[in-house]
């Protein structure tokens, strides 16, 4: 069977020539091309150098087809949107001729018309996957399209979390991340992994106020003894980094900023710290930071937001029902004198929750959930 992905995944092509993605992105379809004979795809190329996070495509079943690149925050750059939205279908028909069935991922800018499109003009098989928060109250316009039009599909569409009034061909569904060796790996890093003072911090993602990143460094330089802090990471990038890391210097916080990471070392991050750090106000889907980071021992302090709080709970880690500073630095205060089997007791279920989150799972349940139930 051939499939044809349609995502707005960034591309970039190295100095050797080679065409890399968005690391999760690609890992996942690297993966999940040994299911298919054939894997198209398309997607926005960028020029430029790509990021540290970026990977290359590693099987030979996967063909990059590249679109010109659309959308962004300013006006001037949603109206390319439609500029480019002839060229896009066109790619876009010219692929589903060669394939059986496609994957539409949104939300995505170009998702505004490439739903409805899909729906009335292809008979093709496939389905959607909703990557955004499925409940969200006040989404962006074309978040509440997209969503529109889905609610109201005869496809099937993959979403994050579980919720009242789920449309029945509406499927939870996880999205993957983690390799069986990764399993085998945190297995082992849990058995051995110490809880005890000073410990160690990390955050992954984007760099700004709205993942808690500002939350995280007004309470951490507010403590009055910081001896228990042993290390402070931040892995990734954004327009504050400059002035996160000059509050940090002054407020003498054993913070590092690392910057992007390729996916094996932010997982050896995750190995040494005892807490991933998420305090985050973005309406988003389930972040497959939470999953990495509970797959080696790395506790959650995160967020109730979207379907975080269907995963993460006080069974596994730390959860912000209210994500004020008041409530992250007490629950910051609870890790210094909570015992040490009790952390181990979280990691250990945190682990279990993870295998949610695998690639086989997520292969096997394509076939038995949406291919092998397709009509149409």
């Amino acid at each position: 069977m051939k499939l044809a992905i349609i995502s707005h995944t960034e591309h970039y092509k190295t100095e050797e020539g080679t065409i890399v993605g968005w690391g999760p992105t690609i890992s996942e379809i690297n993966d999940l091309a040994s299911s298919f004979s054939k894997i198209y795809h398309v997607a926005f190329f960028y020029e430029g150098t790509p990021p540290p996070s970026a990977l290359p495509y590693t099987a030979q079943n996967v063909t990059f087809v590249p679109l010109v690149p659309s959308g962004g925050k300013s006006w001037w750059s949603k109206l390319s949107i439609l500029w480019t939205m002839p060229k896009t279908i066109c790619t876009v028909s010219k692929t589903l001729k060669k394939v059986d069935c496609f994957q539409l991922r949104t939300p995505t800018g170009i998702g505004v018309y490439l739903i409805p499109w899909l729906t009335l003009f292809t008979k093709k098989k496939g389905w959607y996957k909703y990557a955004g928060n499925w409940n969200q109250k006040k989404p962006p316009l074309g978040y509440a399209l997209q969503r529109t039009f889905l609610k109201n599909q005869s496809r099937v569409v993959t979403i994050n979390g579980r919720w009242p009034n789920q449309p029945t061909h509406c499927l939870t569904f996880e999205n993957p991340c983690l390799t069986n060796a990764d399993r085998a790996i945190g297995m082992e890093v849990i058995k051995n992994k110490s809880y005890l003072l000073p410990y160690s911090f990390c955050f992954v993602g984007r760099l700004e106020d709205e993942k808690g990143v500002q939350r995280i460094i007004d309470v951490f330089a507010a403590l009055p003894d910081k001896s228990w802090i042993k290390n402070l990471h931040f892995v990734g990038n954004g327009a504050k980094i400059e002035a996160y890391q000059n509050q940090c210097r002054e407020a003498d916080l054993p913070a590092i900023f690392h910057g992007f990471l390729s996916r094996e070392a932010v997982f050896r991050l995750y190995q040494k710290c005892h807490f991933l750090l998420l305090p985050s106000t973005a309406s988003e889907g389930f972040p497959k930071v939470i999953a990495e980071a509970m797959n080696f021992g790395c506790i959650p302090i995160v967020s109730n937001v979207s379907s975080i709080g269907q995963y993460v709970s006080k069974e596994n880690g730390f959860i912000l029902d209210s994500v004020t500073s008041q409530n992250f630095n007490s629950i910051l205060n609870k890790t210094v004198t909570i015992q040490e089997a009790i952390l181990q007791e979280k990691a250990r279920k945190g682990y279990l929750v993870a295998q949610n989150f695998t690639f086989e799972r997520y292969r096997i349940r394509i076939y038995s959930d949406i291919l092998g139930g397709m009509t149409h």
